[in-house]
């Protein structure tokens, strides 16, 4: 194999600074692509909430020695941190680290990676081709070439809209001044989109319960504000109290305000809710749906949808890759997360054998490479870069050596915990 000498890596986030943060040790030059124009920039959407993890969960030992020659200060690792203490505190600061600043470039969006001279049924040469980024700002389209590249984008910027089917429901797209996606800032910058409204929230995991929460917390100060709680599925016992929040007590807490809520009558809740239809009226939406095979109508001047996200594939249609067609996560890496056999998040230890692709030295890593799963944590992120870039620096050895230190994680030789 002949040396990698630099790495392109799409996205500034947690995982994608972790990785060029490893390509410094070895040697190997990275450039990083945001699409934001700071580190972080997803982050600082859902900035407003507490991670359920303490920051010795959150950060990356190789960011983390790099920023100590830099005299960073450190954060108290015991402590529980929000999403705008992760930019500030750490991705900020690592960002503007002299080892990689200058191959970052902001307010730039990857939309296409190739082989150059080579096309997707291109065989001959492709091997030997490097890496062909197309990005695009506000004065240029450009390319730029490496020997490999990394996908850290994550999965932000797409999320699944409300039809069980994987499709906008009828109504949806067309309502979209009323109908939100991800963890609006209810108590903060957006509460006056949901003071003294109703507002269905949509989901059946631990964001939708935490957007929940926000509103009942907002109910208290604003009486007229009314909270529905729609589950696709109906997996209320698992959420509430069994499961992952074994293993995490900040999950484990949020589960038992949310039982108590709706135990009180102050959280309604509609499992097994398939929306079928949104229509705009003199009173807000009114949404026709199932529930439990049953049709109902209600009416709600918000819709909150926390129903997960999706990898954005369109920028790698010209790449080969060796994607699982249920999960689209790496083939080898689907089987042990695959939401349909496992419900939990700890997943055994993998890195560069489980992200390989059929064009060598790709990768997806991070929360992309858990395709459709929900179950992603970051220090599974981190591990996953560790193991990319010991591979790229042809040190195999040390790139299987795998492990995870995630509470409940299983060894390297096991499946998923749910297996």
């Amino acid at each position: 194999m002949k040396p990698i000498k630099d790495v392109i890596i799409i996205g500034a986030g947690p995982v994608g600074l972790a990785a060029a943060a490893r390509l410094v040790e070895k040697g190997i030059r990275p450039t990083i692509i945001e699409k934001g124009n700071s580190a972080g920039a997803a982050i600082r959407q859902w900035g407003h909430v507490s991670l359920f993890t303490p920051w010795s969960y959150m950060i990356d030992d190789a960011v983390v020695s790099l920023l100590n020659r830099h005299g960073w200060p450190g954060v108290d690792l015991n402590a529980i941190p929000t999403g705008q203490e992760v930019v500030e505190q750490y991705l900020q600061p690592a960002s503007q680290l002299p080892e990689l600043a200058e191959g970052i470039l902001y307010n730039t969006e990857v939309f296409g990676v190739s082989k150059e001279g080579s096309s997707k049924h291109t065989t001959q040469g492709r091997d030997r081709a490097r890496f062909a980024v197309h990005s695009r700002n506000e004065q240029r389209i450009q390319v730029l070439y490496s020997d490999a590249v990394i996908d850290a984008s994550g999965t932000w910027s797409t999320p699944n809209p409300l039809g069980l089917d994987g499709l906008p429901v009828p109504g949806e797209l067309a309502n979209l001044d009323r109908v939100h996606y991800g963890i609006p800032d209810i108590l903060g910058a957006q509460r006056g989109d949901f003071m003294n409204k109703r507002t269905l929230v949509v989901g059946a995991g631990h964001s939708a319960m935490n957007i929940a929460l926000d509103l009942l917390k907002l109910q208290t100060a604003e009486p007229d504000t009314e909270v529905i709680w729609g589950m696709r599925k109906n997996n209320i016992d698992k959420l509430l109290g069994r499961g992952i929040n074994d293993k995490v007590p900040a999950r484990k807490q949020l589960g038992l305000a949310a039982k108590q809520a709706i135990e009180r009558g102050a959280l309604k809740l509609l499992p097994q809710l398939e929306i079928r239809q949104i229509t705009r009226s003199d009173h807000g939406l009114d949404i026709d749906y199932l529930v439990a095979g049953t049709q109902a109508e209600i009416q709600a001047d918000h819709i909150i949808v926390a129903t997960g996200f999706r990898p954005d594939l369109d920028m790698l249609r010209e790449l080969r890759l060796d994607l699982d067609q249920v999960v689209e996560a790496p083939s080898q890496l689907a089987p042990l997360i695959d939401p349909n056999l496992h419900s939990c998040g700890s997943v055994r230890a993998h890195g560069v054998d489980e992200l390989s692709h059929n064009d060598a030295h790709f990768y997806i890593a991070g929360m992309k490479s858990y395709g459709r799963a929900p179950t992603f944590l970051m220090l599974t992120g981190y591990e996953q870069v560790r193991s990319i870039v010991e591979s790229l620096a042809g040190n195999e050895a040390a790139a299987r050596r795998v492990q995870v230190r995630f509470p409940g994680a299983p060894a390297a030789q096991s499946g998923a915990c749910c297996s």
